[in-house]
């Protein structure tokens, strides 16, 4: 049994991947759910691409760091699990970001460059450690973030460049 994917993730996926976002999903659910599912949205294309928790165990910290690229999806794991997870994509030099409601998220949302709680059904504790805090518990939500983020950015270095550009084009008070 798999709960429907809502529809507007599809689309917040692939939107993801032509950003240059590459989506990963952490969950507690059987491997074959998680991977019908992230198969389902695209963010794997084969079943190797999926580890549990139980395999992330048998693999030490230097090792996870070399094939963590190789993951997009990790089921059946625990609180710690998602830490290691954060951790390894960060010490590769991605910025990370974690989305989450349950207690059990708050350690890797902390850990991660941007934790993301869930307001409506996020517990307090999660919303307490999140950099920002969905008001509608929905995923496109970030993507659109994400946008407004970017936008904002390139605006700044705009403003930034046409101010440069005038301090050295101006003439001087002496002149």
């Amino acid at each position: 049994m798999i709960d429907p994917v809502r529809p507007e993730v599809k689309p917040a996926i692939d939107e993801c991947k032509k950003a240059g976002i590459r989506p990963v999903m952490i969950t507690g659910d059987h491997k074959d759910t998680a991977v019908a599912i992230a198969m389902q949205l695209g963010i794997i294309t084969d079943p190797s691409q999926a580890i549990t928790g139980a395999d992330l165990d048998k693999i030490s910290d230097e090792d996870f760091e070399k094939e963590v690229e190789n993951f997009s999806v990790y089921a059946r794991v625990q609180p710690e699990h998602k830490t290691r997870i954060v951790n390894a994509w960060r010490n590769k030099g991605y910025i990370t970001a974690m989305t989450g409601d349950g207690v059990n998220d708050a350690p890797s949302i902390k850990n991660a460059d941007i934790g993301v709680g869930m307001g409506i059904t996020g517990t307090d504790v999660t919303k307490n450690v999140a950099d920002m805090v969905l008001a509608d518990d929905n995923f496109a939500t970030i993507i659109g973030a994400c946008e407004e983020g970017r936008r904002i950015y390139d605006n700044i270095r705009k403003v930034i460049q046409f101010l440069l550009c005038l301090l050295y084009t101006s003439p001087s008070p002496r002149d």
